[in-house]
């Protein structure tokens, strides 16, 4: 019994940071992955940095868009880094500064 509980609060634990990942707090505002650049630069404000990574192609191949990845922070030792595919918003990662 013991370790059935133990198990199930380890997969409540990790599901709930996958969770986190699909959120961020901007002020009082929040953002998720699917938004648009330009509500997220509205809510968000002005990134410390812009970085174009490249570009990717659609699933069909008839269409390319641009990868982008833009940098917030520092807020309390941590960076957040957003991830755009196309204008959307497609992942959120945050990372511990030096």
């Amino acid at each position: 019994m013991g370790t059935r509980w133990l198990l199930s609060l380890a997969l409540m634990l990790i599901a709930g940071q996958a969770a986190a990942a699909d959120t961020l707090r901007c002020g009082s505002q929040l953002i998720s992955v699917g938004d648009r650049a330009d509500e997220v630069l509205q809510k968000c404000g002005e990134p410390v940095a812009r970085d174009v990574l490249g570009y990717k192609r659609s699933a069909n191949r008839r269409e390319e868009f641009q990868v982008e990845e833009w940098t917030y922070g520092p807020n309390s030792g941590m960076y957040q880094y957003l991830r755009f595919e196309g204008n959307r918003l497609v992942r959120i990662t945050s990372k511990r500064g030096n």
